[in-house]
């Protein structure tokens, strides 16, 4: 029998992280078999997973009663729910979290996203989630924007574990990591330790891929039938962008790693802030359906896959180490956009994707909240 390339994984250093948390897959045993059939290591939710999650399903029900009964708001109704699953999930990775070392075995919350931009709300909301959740292996999101920033290193000197989110550029993902490192400095300061405490840099690839495939469609329109070798390096841009961004952000891992400030860190205890792949799914069916995963496989790193790129990558992912092959060629891709020609700003593109990355989560999470009102009434006793 062939062996399930998934499995094979880990032995390059990566581990495999799952993009979807529903009570179902915990109550029917269905996450306990993905932990062992397909050598899942932690898992990620986020307010889209939940509304779809809670929105068209009665298991919740029971909970949502108890909470009327309880005089709970919605909000508090909803984190009952959340919280719940969380802890569940977390008792269910515990046992990878004690065998790897708190390498792995987590399971990631986000703060609610209508914080996105405001830095004490972040760090008070992220302080609580951890506190009323309470286990050691929840990783706490927290959105990699100008003021999710010093949350994160308010919340690392916490010595709380930090999932940062949302990243898209190479500068904000260097920002990310400094932000962990200082947390981690204050903690050292303050004679506190920091061997317990974990932390993933989440980068995000297919919508930086939609994105920029967008503009080349755009452009190829404007410029028409006049320029053919133009119109051909455009072409060869489509599905390129966010993996070339990523091979580069490794690199600069790699930097940092060897800077002096990292190094005086380690020899007090820390981990590595690991590189997580996220918005691993293609959207563009002339794609490879597991080229984020193949391209990117590399040690020190997490990879966060929708349950259909699981099944996908068992059936068909070819694994070998390519983080580190083509680094060259991703640095010359990254410079042509500059080029008169090419003109695509990769710096608008990522504002433009962040801003929409925090909306994509924003707008599941009010929907969430109205069809939890609407939860509510029905089953509020007349």
């Amino acid at each position: 029998m062939a062996s399930n390339p998934l499995l094979t994984i880990k032995d390059y250093g990566q581990s495999i992280w799952m993009d979807n948390l529903t009570r179902d897959l915990i109550q029917s045993g269905e996450l306990q078999g993905m932990i062992s059939s397909r050598g899942i290591r932690g898992i990620t939710s986020n307010p889209a997973i939940f509304e779809k999650a809670i929105a068209g399903n009665v298991l919740y029900d029971a909970d949502i009663e108890a909470g009327i009964q309880a005089g709970l708001p919605v909000e508090k109704i909803y984190e009952s729910l959340i919280f719940e699953d969380i802890r569940n999930a977390c008792d269910i990775f515990r046992p990878i979290y004690e065998e790897s070392g708190g390498l792995d075995g987590y399971v990631s919350i986000e703060v609610p996203p209508t914080i996105a931009h405001d830095t004490k709300a972040t760090i008070k909301e992220a302080q609580r989630y951890y506190r009323e959740i309470g286990r050691e292996n929840v990783m706490i999101k927290i959105p990699g924007t100008l003021s999710g920033s010093p949350a994160v290193e308010q919340v690392i000197s916490d010595g709380i574990n930090v999932n940062v989110t949302l990243l898209f550029s190479i500068k904000s993902y260097e920002e990310a990591a400094w932000a962990y490192i200082r947390g981690l400095e204050a903690r050292v300061n303050k004679g506190q330790d920091i061997s317990k405490i974990a932390s993933v840099a989440s980068f995000f690839l297919s919508r930086i891929d939609i994105k920029v495939d967008q503009i080349v469609e755009e452009r190829i329109k404007t410029i028409g039938t006049e320029d053919l070798a133009i119109e051909a390096r455009l072409v060869a841009l489509k599905g390129k962008v966010a993996i070339a961004n990523a091979k580069i952000a490794y690199q600069k891992y790699k930097e940092i790693i060897q800077s002096e400030r990292w190094k005086a860190l380690v020899d007090k205890g820390a981990n590595v802030q690991r590189l997580l792949w996220a918005s691993t799914s293609t959207k563009d069916p002339t794609y490879s359906d597991v080229m984020y995963v193949n391209e990117l496989i590399g040690s020190d790193t997490v990879n966060t896959l929708p349950p259909a790129t699981i099944e996908a990558c068992a059936d068909h992912c070819d694994v070998a180490n390519r983080l580190e092959s083509g680094v060259k060629e991703a640095y010359q891709l990254i410079d042509s956009l500059k080029d008169p020609d090419i003109k695509i700003n990769l710096d608008e593109v990522m504002d433009l994707v962040l801003d929409e990355g925090i909306d994509k989560f924003i707008q599941p999470y009010q929907s969430l909240m109205e069809s939890m009102e609407e939860k509510v009434k029905q089953l509020s006793p007349a």
